[in-house]
């Protein structure tokens, strides 16, 4: 099934950006953040846009320029902080979500990942062993202080900020892993996305082969997300220009497919307050708030 069928998306073009990431608050229903990049984020400044929606659509609440493309966003509960120990791009960052803890991880093409406690102004650990670019890097929302990590040495790593080294390398693709998600329902599940165009499922007890695959895109995956109010969905989004909506527990796993941008699309998240609701963002200077058919109706 093709379109956006469960309503008309809200739309917010914002010339001269391209959207990187986007992602809804935890704390307020309905306010999204947008990294955005000029250029195409090759070169030139950035925007980080908090945007809020009403009846007429998708507004800008605040917006704050960079000098830099900005590729990634995490929502916090501190105020603004910048921290600059990375010697290349920053394209990853997230906020640790586990009761208890106040950490950042970064993950940067400088090879490298960092752990980072807000309160203080440097870096606590820093991670090496990948051999490529780090294109993702995602806390675990189960064990305290374990996080994953993408890249384009082909590899899904998990990590450890107690023994600071690394837990588990998995070789999860024959090509570059731009994204990977963990299960917000299985402490032991994550999803990789891949230039190959595929999907796999890893369970951390057993990680020679994937539990599941999911192919449909007919270019590299960009980002992938599990769903926070379904055990078995998960949503991605690709360079094809689409975002698809996957039940990988079924024998049929594709359940929608909706093509709204004209360019690469590169940011998605599903909201934590609404069961239906999906944000995205694109090449193509627009940002979309939608409710797909297949989550309007879960089947």
């Amino acid at each position: 099934m093709s379109g956006a069928r469960g309503g008309a998306a809200r739309t917010l073009r914002v010339p001269g950006r391209h959207g990187y990431a986007a992602e809804f608050s935890p704390y307020l229903p309905g306010r999204l953040a947008c990294a955005t990049a000029q250029h195409y984020g090759i070169a030139g400044c950035g925007t980080l846009l908090v945007l809020d929606q009403d009846e007429s659509g998708l507004r800008v609440f605040r917006s704050f320029d960079w000098n830099d493309g900005l590729f990634d966003v995490t929502w916090s509960e501190n105020n603004e902080h910048v921290y600059r120990e990375h010697s290349q791009e920053v394209y990853s960052v997230d906020w640790s979500q586990t009761r208890g803890e106040q950490l950042v991880v970064s993950g940067s093409w400088d090879q490298s990942v960092k752990v980072w406690d807000p309160t203080i102004g440097k870096s606590l650990c820093t991670f090496r062993g990948h051999e490529s670019v780090i294109y993702s890097t995602i806390w675990s929302p189960h064990i305290p202080g374990c996080f994953a990590s993408a890249s384009g040495d082909q590899t899904l790593r998990i990590w450890d900020v107690k023994t600071t080294g690394v837990r588990i390398v998995i070789p999860a693709h024959q090509a570059e892993v731009l994204s990977c998600d963990w299960c917000k329902y299985n402490e032991n599940l994550l999803v990789t996305g891949a230039v190959d165009c595929s999907l796999r499922g890893w369970d951390l007890r057993n990680v020679r082969q994937p539990v599941f695959e999911l192919l449909g895109h007919t270019y590299a995956i960009r980002r992938v997300k599990f769903s926070p109010f379904h055990a078995s969905l998960l949503a991605s989004c690709s360079y094809d220009f689409t975002v698809r909506f996957w039940n990988f527990s079924r024998p049929d796993p594709l359940l929608e497919t909706v093509e709204h941008h004209t360019e690469f699309t590169c940011g998605l998240d599903l909201s934590l307050q609404s069961p239906t609701q999906v944000a995205d963002c694109s090449w193509d200077e627009t940002i979309k708030i939608y409710d797909p058919a297949c989550l309007a109706a879960p089947a």
